[in-house]
């Protein structure tokens, strides 16, 4: 290869870092901002325009963790987290075994079964908040956890299904025909031969579930009230009609985020093992 080549290959490298650190500031620049103005004064963060050096203060921590009087978050957050990490653990030990079947040990019409559960996400989600709403308000679910982990757990299963599908296609069958050569069973080809093989696509099949489930809104502010209250139903309680509430919200959505953040830096190798795993070759 010429030095012309090697050149020119050099300076494209070169861009598309730029691009690509580029693109990483414009997205993280908002959180950046948020934290920001979450360690302002109220005053401070409804300064235009912006104020950047402004005075640092944990009022808007204090309001968050109650200590100027308010609720406690932590009911909340407890919330959030049982009904996330309760319902990720029974979509991954549903959609497992038929993304098993689906892909390794195909079933008939296995593309039609992959339209269905496609289809189950077509309906808009408030199309199905009235009858979802009556029907907790009749068998005395509302206000109840459980009943988002169930509700979570069916919204979730159906793009867990697809993604793991994807991520099964690419495991070797060979492998799985020696271990039935062994005299292994169903159940121990699926947890002990398949599931270590796509544990990075399961890992990120488990992050966007959680995801999905902890950022969930609008069915947890219709069907929650004092007692099943999640965290993003609790951060809404912030914004007012009267006064300055910033400051307080910026505090308040950078800590409700934080175990987002947390869970996808630490399962981040896994998520670009997992996002890569099903990939045409």
């Amino acid at each position: 290869m010429s030095s012309l080549a090697l050149r020119v290959r050099k300076h494209r490298g070169l861009s598309i870092g730029l691009v690509a650190w580029l693109a990483g500031i414009v997205f993280f620049f908002p959180i950046a901002w948020m934290a920001l103005t979450s360690f302002h004064s109220e005053a401070d963060a409804a300064a235009n325009p912006p104020s950047f050096g402004a005075a640092l203060t944990l009022d808007g921590y204090r309001e968050f963790f109650g200590a100027g009087g308010g609720a406690s978050p932590w009911p909340a957050l407890i919330n959030s987290a049982v009904a996330s990490i309760v319902s990720t653990l029974f979509v991954l030990v549903l959609a497992f075994p038929a993304a098993y079947a689906l892909s390794i040990r195909r079933v008939r019409k296995w593309t039609d079964v992959l339209f269905f559960f496609l289809s189950t996400k077509m309906l808009p989600v408030v199309a199905g908040l009235l009858p979802i709403y009556l029907f907790a308000k009749n068998t005395g679910m509302l206000d109840n956890i459980w009943f988002l982990v169930v509700l979570y757990t069916s919204m979730n299963l159906p793009i867990a299904v697809w993604m793991m599908q994807s991520f099964l296609a690419e495991v070797p069958v060979a492998v799985i025909e020696a271990a039935q050569i062994d005299g292994a069973r169903l159940p121990t080809i699926l947890w002990r031969v398949v599931a270590p093989i796509a544990l990075p696509g399961i890992a990120a099949t488990a992050l966007i579930c959680f995801i999905f489930s902890w950022n969930e809104l609008l069915f947890a502010r219709v069907l929650t009230g004092v007692v099943a209250e999640t965290a993003p139903v609790f951060l809404t309680g912030f914004i007012t009609s009267q006064g300055l509430f910033l400051a307080k919200v910026c505090a308040a959505s950078l800590v409700v985020s934080l175990p987002v953040l947390a869970a996808g830096f630490a399962a981040q190798d896994k998520l670009v093992q997992g996002l890569s795993l099903g990939a045409v070759k």
